[in-house]
């Protein structure tokens, strides 16, 4: 389904000016009036090109994902009408040829890829286009058209070649719930124009509307495949979301609210006889608007998305799935109890497998850092402030074996400078792994960077959480406000600045940055900047 043209190289192209000047005055539309007279191969004799224009087919934006040395994954999904309950899109019960072009410059004149995909109605109309034979390291742009519309264009950019040690900026999030507010986060973070974006779960949250939302959640709980698609279009529509999404490549797993909240490989948060045929329905869904390759496509209630992506020289990204394959939470779940269960060696949060390719990675690693991208607090936290303990079950505190296993491997084995990105828990956190966190003297292992989210729960305060620090010395930041993390990887340092907004109840919230630490290389520890 594809054809090629190359040409010479030149990658002199003006970032800002391309995607996020137009953006800033039109949202998640730029480009659109620029490319849209430009030249493109048509469609004529494609079947079923002969099409009625569409209404703005293209309204969830594109995206791209899984960099690799010379390709990538381009993304779109077909749909004028993208709230639709049916989950169909507003789209026809038909296949359309969708041709896509990717290019070294954003004016498509210098076009080094070209081809056609089918967007199926099986697939919700979906596109999912795996481009080989690009230059390693290097800047691109693309673009899609149906019939005569064209989409708005996208960034991307290939991993560099191996062994390449250029420096990266990264910028990773978590948590966005559409109801509790605005994804100014997602706009801040494209204004970094990071060079790779790490999502670490909850992308989307199954939860109906409530009395308290900032924004209009539709439709009910989902549990039904139109449901799930329903709610990831309408995330889509969001500009800021779509921005963040076309000026970087992004690495995507999931947590749990894709799904359902605090889900357990097979068990439900509540009994319910029909919870495998939601979560096959949910990971259907996720698989068809997220920039990933035919190797995650599901299959019925398994899908492999845990999976790792090479960075030069310079990192291992070890993205990991800890919702698929874990046991069910011990103790009834929950937080603040004791609970010895949560220390049995044969309980697991990865499960065997996916652990067995965790320590694989770690003993073949030649990189200069290895960073697991995860969902959970990985590093243990004695949320109870005093002389009790308390613990969050659904996180790595109530798979102890497991998580000191791994912490073990990171302290132990090839890998030089071990670091963790975790979501999930609202808060901008910062830690120091220990090989074994219940021996405080245990040599260091890593560290550990907890984004807050982007809008789950709300504004925020200025809590400081001052006896949970004290408790947990190995703890060094907190931050009780909405936002994301940036990173900048070199070879002689890790710099990571947590990034927060004051508010994202209303729309347009600056960003600035709370606190800033840097790992050196070859010391895991955490030193703060002023």
């Amino acid at each position: 389904m594809s054809d090629s043209t190359t040409s010479g190289p030149d990658n002199s192209v003006g970032r800002r000016s391309v995607l996020l000047g137009g953006a800033a005055a039109v949202g998640g539309a730029a480009l659109t009036s620029t490319i849209a007279g430009s030249a493109y191969a048509d469609v004529r004799g494609l079947p079923g090109a002969g099409v009625g224009r569409l209404r703005d087919p293209f309204s969830l934006g594109v995206a791209s994902g899984d960099p690799l040395p010379t390709g990538v994954v381009l993304w779109t999904r077909l749909a004028p009408e993208p709230t639709a309950a049916d989950g169909k899109g507003g789209m026809p019960n038909r296949p359309y040829p969708v041709r896509w072009e990717i290019s070294e410059d954003e004016r498509f004149a210098r076009p080094v890829r070209r081809g056609w995909e089918w967007a199926r109605p099986e697939e919700a109309h979906s596109v999912h286009v795996e481009v080989d034979g690009l230059r390693p390291g290097t800047e691109y742009f693309y673009r899609f058209r149906v019939g005569n519309d064209v989409s708005p264009a996208g960034r991307t950019r290939t991993a560099p070649p191996p062994g390449h040690m250029g420096d990266l900026t990264l910028c990773f999030a978590s948590c966005s719930h559409f109801g509790d507010g605005y994804f100014t986060a997602y706009r801040r973070m494209a204004e970094d124009e990071p060079g790779l974006i790490l999502h670490l779960g909850d992308y989307q949250y199954e939860y109906p509307a409530s009395d308290h939302d900032v924004r209009k959640v539709l439709g009910p709980e989902t549990r039904t495949l139109a449901n799930y698609r329903q709610r990831h279009a309408q995330y889509k529509t969001d500009e800021d979301l779509q921005l963040a999404h076309s000026v970087a490549p992004w690495l995507v797993v999931w947590d749990d609210h894709e799904t359902e909240n605090n889900w357990a490989d097979e068990v439900p948060e509540q009994p319910d006889p029909d919870f495998l045929d939601r979560r096959a329905a949910a990971f259907r869904a996720y698989y068809e608007n997220m920039p990933l390759r035919r190797s995650s496509r599901p299959r019925g209630i398994d899908m492999r998305l845990y999976r790792r992506i090479r960075w030069g020289g310079l990192a291992n990204f070890h993205m990991l799935d800890t919702r698929q394959y874990r046991d069910d939470q011990a103790c009834g779940d929950g937080y603040g109890i004791s609970c010895e269960d949560r220390f049995d060696p044969n309980r697991s949060i990865t499960g065997e497998q996916q652990e067995r390719w965790i320590m694989n990675g770690f003993r073949n690693t030649r990189a200069r850092w290895d960073v697991l991208g995860q969902q959970v607090f990985f590093s243990k936290l004695d949320l109870d402030s005093g002389p009790g303990e308390g613990y969050n079950m659904d996180a790595w505190d109530g798979y102890v074996a497991n998580r000191d296993r791994i912490a073990h491997g990171m302290a132990n084995s090839n890998v030089r400078n071990g670091v963790v990105f975790t979501g999930d828990v609202h808060r901008h956190w910062a830690a120091e792994i220990r090989d074994s966190h219940d021996h405080p003297d245990s040599p260091p292992a890593g560290t550990e960077f907890i984004t807050t989210s982007v809008t789950s729960g709300g504004d925020g305060s200025e809590d400081a959480q001052r006896g949970v620090l004290d408790d947990n010395p190995h703890v060094k930041f907190y931050k009780d406000r909405r936002g994301y993390v940036r990173t900048r990887f070199s070879a002689d340092e890790l710099r990571v600045d947590y990034r927060t907004l004051d508010y994202v109840t209303e729309p347009g919230a600056p960003a600035r940055t709370a606190a800033t630490f840097v790992v050196d290389d070859g010391e895991p520890k955490l030193h703060q900047r002023n």
